[in-house]
């Protein structure tokens, strides 16, 4: 290969580590949660106004999560080879431009295809924000520092449905992206002047998109990481099919206003929240591998729980088990991505973009899945979320094997 091996990171590296740093790649990172959910409780008001049915409002859903995987997928690499600032700053700014050109769809299809190119650059920030986790730490430190970061990004699926609710109060739908707009805006202005470069010169690859292309398939090639992986592709994809479809269950099914779903959303991801930081302190007493097993499982039984309730129609039942759900992701995220990135080191961009991407390809399978058919009192969004959740356990069990 042509690529200049990168030295690993340790945690004695000489870089900037201090609050802010953190406070910025938190903010970096929630432009995901925050493209997906802020919008949440305007999906039927749009589908309204643009007169299409429900299905095809959820598909600006998928449409951004391939965007989100195609930025990752062609900057992650890039970041490896230019550098980590460069990038962050080009895609938080681009995001805010096309956030802005979102409030001007005219209709459906323009709708879907400007949030291809919102996620594309929101995916730029987000991948290059886990490379410089990774250039920083490795191993369990790597972890708890994933479960920490996880505190800021919880707060945006908490704030996103209910901002986007209060903007609803004042004006119309194209509001909530005015919103995104000017929010990714001060976060570039904030990064520009702040952020630090965590990869030197030194430590860059210097391939071209050969050697790029032989590194992404030697990582596929990678049982364990391939696992890992597919592990928390499977894991979000199953989130996503509460994200996608809990709105129009809570909503039209239940009965739920916009506010009443904003704090029921808001309340599982303070589960999410308080979860990601009990992982960062079990992590002193149990290795990440376990503790991804034990949520994963968790994952599932809360997919058990969520058809159960759709079956019997009975929404406590519905709200424990999508709460489960979200609670579970708060230990899957930052155990899967530290066990994931620590294999490779010397390729911690296109490790990321790779792992960013992936689970944005396969989260973007559970809008069109739940949105078959009528949603009714959830009974696809249970199905898809419980088939979600038994293949992410089983790509660690069958793929990420020990030995």
């Amino acid at each position: 290969m042509s690529t200049q091996p990168t030295a690993p990171a340790t945690d004695t590296d000489p870089a900037p580590r201090g609050p802010l740093l953190m406070v910025m790649l938190g903010l970096i990172t929630a432009i995901g949660p925050l493209s997906l959910d802020m919008y949440l409780p305007a999906l039927p008001a749009i589908a309204g106004d643009f007169d299409v049915p429900a299905a095809q409002i959820q598909l600006s859903l998928t449409t951004c999560l391939i965007g989100l995987a195609l930025g990752q997928l062609v900057c992650g690499p890039l970041s490896d080879r230019w550098g980590r600032r460069r990038l962050v700053i080009i895609g938080v700014g681009g995001y805010a431009v096309f956030s802005l050109l979102c409030a001007l769809a005219p209709n459906a299809p323009a709708l879907a295809g400007l949030r291809l190119l919102q996620g594309f650059a929101g995916g730029a920030g987000i991948v290059v924000a886990r490379a410089i986790v990774r250039d920083l730490h490795s191993g369990r430190a790597a972890a708890k520092y994933f479960s920490r970061l996880t505190l800021i990004v919880g707060v945006a699926p908490i704030a996103a449905p209910s901002l986007g609710g209060a903007v609803l109060t004042v004006t119309s739908w194209p509001g909530i992206f005015v919103a995104l707009g000017l929010i990714a805006l001060l976060v570039t202005l904030l990064i520009a002047v702040r952020l630090p470069e965590t990869l030197p010169p030194q430590r860059r690859s210097t391939g071209g998109l050969r050697a790029t292309a032989r590194a992404a398939r030697g990582l596929f090639q990678d049982r364990i990481f391939l696992g890992y992986a597919l592990a928390q592709a499977f894991a979000f994809a199953a989130l996503f099919g509460y994200i996608s479809g809990s709105s129009f269950v809570l909503q039209d099914g239940y009965g739920l206003s916009p506010t009443t779903f904003g704090v029921i959303f808001g309340l599982n991801a303070c589960g999410l929240v308080v979860l990601s930081q009990a992982n960062g302190k079990l992590l002193d007493r149990f290795p990440p591998r376990r503790l991804l097993l034990t949520s994963l499982s968790t994952q599932a039984i809360a997919g058990v729980t969520v058809l159960v309730a759709a079956v019997a129609g009975s929404l406590p039942v519905l709200i424990a088990g999508l709460f489960l759900l979200v609670g579970a992701i708060g230990m899957v995220m930052p155990n899967s991505t530290a066990l994931a990135l620590d294999r490779h080191p010397e390729r911690a961009g296109t490790a990321a973009a790779l792992l960013g991407g992936l689970q944005s390809v396969v989260a973007a399978l559970a809008a069109p899945l739940v949105g078959f058919g009528d949603p009714g009192l959830g009974l696809p969004m249970a199905l898809a979320i419980l088939s979600f959740a038994l293949v992410a356990l089983l790509s660690v069990l069958v793929l990420a094997r020990r030995g």
